[in-house]
């Protein structure tokens, strides 16, 4: 049996949403949906089809970055946050996100996360980099 080598890659907030929404209600605290990228890549890796074994090579987390110049404290949390999963063994990809001209009435968008995401997924494959790839 040979090791297939597994490579996750998250939308970071996509995955956060989505956790929200399964499981906390709508009046649910901001911290709630929270998660650890490695974790989550070894308990994929923990639970292969029968006959398989996998290992992680590598987490990679895509994210929109607020501007630290007009959202300060997010921007702060935000660098924690990729921080601590850069120290936990995760690569994190960050976008800058955009701001519409009426903003703050309208909230910062994240734009070009799931594109960059995707190119990254098709080139690894092609580099020959994973045997198995989890989006």
């Amino acid at each position: 049996m040979r090791q297939q080598r597994l490579v996750l890659f998250i939308d970071a907030q996509n995955l956060y949403q989505g956790a929200r929404r399964a499981f906390f209600p709508p009046e649910a605290s901001h911290t709630d949906g929270q998660y650890q990228p490695m974790q989550l890549g070894n308990l994929i890796c923990s639970r292969p089809p029968p006959g398989d074994s996998r290992s992680l090579q590598e987490v990679r987390i895509y994210t929109g970055r607020p501007d630290a110049t007009r959202e300060r404290e997010t921007y702060a949390a935000h660098l924690r946050q990729c921080a601590e999963w850069q120290n936990a063994g995760a690569t994190v990809i960050a976008r800058p996100l955009r701001y519409p001209l009426d903003w703050p009435i309208s909230k910062a968008q994240q734009k070009g996360v799931d594109v960059a995401l995707a190119i990254d997924f098709v080139a690894y494959a092609t580099d020959g980099k994973y045997d198995v790839g989890v989006i």
